[in-house]
């Protein structure tokens, strides 16, 4: 198995354990967890997403980035529509990053439920668009 290819499925089975462990983060009552467990999935499907597809991406944080990204090299209409009708939803994902860590910011269950909601239906997106529907 090449490298690259390790690498793409090791992103994946990452981002899909993150989503995983903020699941049971949000369950326990550890909001903020989820909250950042949840940014750092979607964060690192985003990534395996474009290696897969171009064989990179940039190396940042930005969820919003990562996004714009892969919308630009897919050019898929419903995708480009579901950033654009979840703009403060992804910015608000995307401040978890920092906040959750560093600030003292605390994050109510309603947000970790919708950050763990916004990735689930971030990751089905992505799947439809790079045509791995489940």
């Amino acid at each position: 198995m090449s490298i690259h290819k390790s690498e793409v499925e090791v992103l994946k089975r990452r981002s899909l354990e993150f989503l995983e462990e903020s699941r049971v983060a949000l369950r326990r009552g550890s909001y903020d967890v989820a909250c950042f467990l949840a940014e750092q999935s979607l964060q690192l499907y985003l990534k395996h997403s474009l290696l897969k597809i171009v064989g990179d991406y940039p190396r940042t944080h930005s969820i919003r980035r990562l996004l714009g990204e892969l919308n630009r090299v897919l050019k898929f209409k419903e995708l480009e529509e579901f950033i654009r009708a979840n703009r403060a939803r992804l910015s608000a994902l995307e401040d978890a990053y920092l906040m959750a860590r560093y600030f003292i910011k605390e994050y109510s269950k309603e947000d970790a439920k919708d950050m763990v909601e916004l990735v689930e239906e971030t990751l089905k997106m992505i799947d439809k668009a790079i045509g791995e529907e489940k």
